[in-house]
């Protein structure tokens, strides 16, 4: 049994009174909603069944969100420093992961795990998620509707049909989590002296850096100097491409990039790819597993290869089963289908 549709709608409905109702002090209760969808997607089913997640997979997940969130934001337009993400003293989340990086300053979100403290620093993380943001995220309106899941020790459970949903409207849910995140930073008035008039906050709260981005390129084209798509050579210009579109899942997982001619990837845009490229995809991510592994961890992106491929099984499925569109060139559109969800079971 899945949601039925009067279920859904009542699901989007709680979910928009709690941007509405909630009450926000701090950036938290959006990191929380992020990282109950992702791990929705790279773990859940499409079903009514509950989904246990541990306080300590959510502290991973809160790391991995504010990792690029604790450098400096600034420079350039005057003061530069931590943004502060709390109406109060900074988020204490922020600034577990600020002392850790203090310490480990060569860390990268990807081998912080193999430093000393890192342990200690996802604990610091986990007491502070399970003492606030999944304490309070479901008071709405002055009373508790707890609508998402429930608290046991050590963890949450997700309710049944929530799993569904949270997968049916991830990227719904990423986009107004993540567009109310950036709206709560731009009002905090200590922030202002970072600000100033600056149009870029955006991508650096939650889009990968121009450095990270070009390390990826250049290890992608020592793979191939060829287009992914058109199989043509790039030339000295080339872009990195979210296989899976980053508006479908804004996260960077490293055997999600290809190199792409620019004209490839404007054309391609936000749409999934035809399933001639699929297939070439699952058999690329394969063939050079350790290779992408190696280019990840260079440029201090997430390696995680099963993730990636049950993030593409989540989203050709979405696609399949409301008759999306995939795109074979530009100008050239196939229908999703079955045969698409078999390249990657």
């Amino acid at each position: 049994m899945i949601p039925s549709p009067d279920e859904q709608l009542a699901f989007l409905s709680k979910l928009q009174r709690l941007f509405a109702e909630g009450d926000f002090t701090a950036t938290y209760k959006y990191a929380l909603l992020i990282a109950v969808s992702d791990l929705a997607v790279e773990v859940g089913r499409d079903d009514d069944s509950s989904l246990r997640l541990t306080h300590q997979s959510l502290a991973r997940k809160f790391v991995e969100l504010y990792w690029q969130q604790t450098a400096p934001y600034g420079s350039g337009r005057g003061k530069s420093a931590v943004l502060v993400q709390n109406v109060g003293e900074q988020a204490a989340v922020v600034s577990a992961i600020v002392a850790f990086r203090t310490k480990n300053p060569s860390a990268t979100v990807q081998s912080a795990p193999a430093f000393l403290g890192f342990r200690e620093m996802v604990q610091k993380v986990a007491q502070t998620v399970s003492a606030q943001p999944v304490k309070y995220l479901q008071n709405l309106g002055g009373t508790t509707e707890p609508f998402l899941y429930r608290r046991e020790r050590g963890a949450i459970v997700l309710k049944p049909g929530v799993v569904y949903c949270l997968r049916r409207f991830q990227p719904l849910v990423q986009q107004l989590a993540r567009s109310h995140w950036i709206g709560h930073i731009k009002d905090n008035k200590r922030n202002t002296p970072m600000l100033g008039h600056a149009d870029d906050l955006e991508s650096f709260l939650f889009e990968t850096p121009r450095q990270a981005l070009a390390l990826i390129g250049c290890g992608l084209r020592r793979l191939s100097p060829r287009c992914f798509y058109c199989d043509i050579a790039v030339g000295s210009e080339a872009d990195v491409d979210h296989f899976i579109p980053f508006v479908m899942y804004p996260r960077d997982l490293s055997h999600n990039f290809v190199l792409a001619h620019a004209k490839c990837n404007r054309s391609k845009s936000n749409t999934l790819a035809a399933h001639s490229h699929l297939q070439r995809w699952v058999e690329y991510t394969v063939k050079h597993d350790d290779d992408l592994k190696e280019i990840g961890a260079t440029a201090g992106r997430v390696v995680d290869a099963d993730t990636c491929r049950s993030v593409a099984l989540w989203s050709y499925t979405n696609a399949a089963q409301v008759g999306a569109q995939a795109w074979f060139r530009a100008g050239s559109y196939e229908k999703v289908d079955q045969h698409y969800l078999d390249c990657l079971t």
